[in-house]
């Protein structure tokens, strides 16, 4: 489900039954618990499950009446209803896990039973995902009602809009939602999520107005995936130089040339291609004569692109990662017999 739903299914479920919620990293899972325990009007405490051993969570013996007891931490240990936020719980280890068995189904450690009112919503990162992330044990599993998040723009856009979000990085992620997340990488570096656009947007408030252009290359590259970081560079360079592809279309400007705007020419070919998989139809007969002049320009604009740079053209007329044409097949028929350069360097 997307964030905009996980509040309401929380509002009917959460109160009967601990919640576990599943997503990848930067998406936001922790702030919606946070915010979500803000609307019931509760605290939420949260325990970090990297971050505790067991005998954090059981607490320590003490003598009462001459019989040993276990007094539970204070920060768990309260009179009042509240959130309990079991964040990074399947990152824990094996006896964290267990620790957690009792007060996730019975609500309780050792003599101490929260009260009545208080809800437990656990979070955690797949596997698939290259995080820190260990087999729950099916005994936990069975304790909790699991739900699967997922990043979705048009959340995301709604809540940037109040939450003071760049308005470089509110417009760049209107053109391209599709750059809002990406899949974590194998290798250690940077990429996409709602928290890294989050993060650059406050790094690019931190710099002011008008931050230096190698600034703004070290920003992305910090915080983004390489290819998403490239095309952002290269769109706020049409955001500040006024350069876009509609004057190309035009034919009142050219495909940029210049070494040092390689990022712009790629954010280009890909604004291209989108342009092209939004305008023409899937059948050339369909296509009214404003499109076909269209296409036909398409055509030209893929010859001048391609003696910059093949890779560039190659990038337009690309399948899609699982071979799948994107593109009309009429429109790559005539690419292919037109621009054969084109197509044999792409196969």
């Amino acid at each position: 489900m997307t964030p905009a739903q996980l509040p309401g299914l929380l509002l009917h479920v959460a109160v009967v039954r601990p919640v576990f919620v599943w997503g990848a990293p930067g998406i936001g899972k922790s702030s919606l618990v946070r915010d979500f325990a803000a609307s019931l009007g509760l605290d939420c405490v949260t325990l970090v499950g990297t971050q505790l051993a067991a005998e954090d969570l059981i607490g320590v013996p003490e003598l009462r009446d001459g019989r040993s007891r276990f007094a539970p931490p204070e920060s768990i240990a309260r009179d009042e209803p509240y959130c309990l936020f079991l964040d990074e719980l399947n990152s824990s280890s094996p006896e964290v896990q267990k620790a957690f068995y009792s007060l996730i189904l019975d609500r309780r450690i050792g003599a101490y039973e929260l009260p009545a009112g208080s809800i437990v919503i656990g979070a955690g990162n797949r596997s698939s995902d290259n995080a820190l992330a260990r087999p729950m044990a099916s005994a936990l599993v069975n304790r909790l009602i699991h739900v699967h998040l997922r990043a979705s723009h048009t959340d995301w856009l709604n809540w940037a809009l109040g939450a003071g979000i760049h308005p470089w990085i509110l417009s760049y992620l209107s053109e391209r939602p599709d750059h809002l997340w990406a899949a974590p990488p194998k290798t250690e570096e940077a990429f996409s999520t709602p928290r890294s656009w989050h993060m650059l947007s406050d790094a690019l408030h931190s710099f002011g107005a008008d931050p230096a252009e190698e600034t703004l290359r070290l920003l992305a590259a910090g915080t983004l995936s390489p290819a998403h970081a490239a095309a952002f560079c290269g769109y706020l360079k049409i955001v500040r130089h006024r350069y876009g592809l509609e004057a190309i279309l035009r034919g009142d400007a050219g495909w940029p040339k210049a070494p040092d705007d390689r990022d712009l020419l790629y954010f280009l070919a890909e604004t291209f291609r989108v342009r092209l998989v939004k305008e023409l139809p899937a059948e050339k007969e369909k296509a009214p004569p404003a499109v076909r002049r269209f296409a036909h320009r398409a055509k030209s604009l893929l010859v001048e692109l391609s003696e910059i740079s093949l890779e560039c053209g190659q990038l337009v007329i690309a399948a899609d990662p699982d071979g799948a044409p994107v593109l009309p097949a009429w429109f790559l028929v005539e690419v292919s017999r037109d621009l054969p350069r084109l197509v044999a360097g792409r196969a």
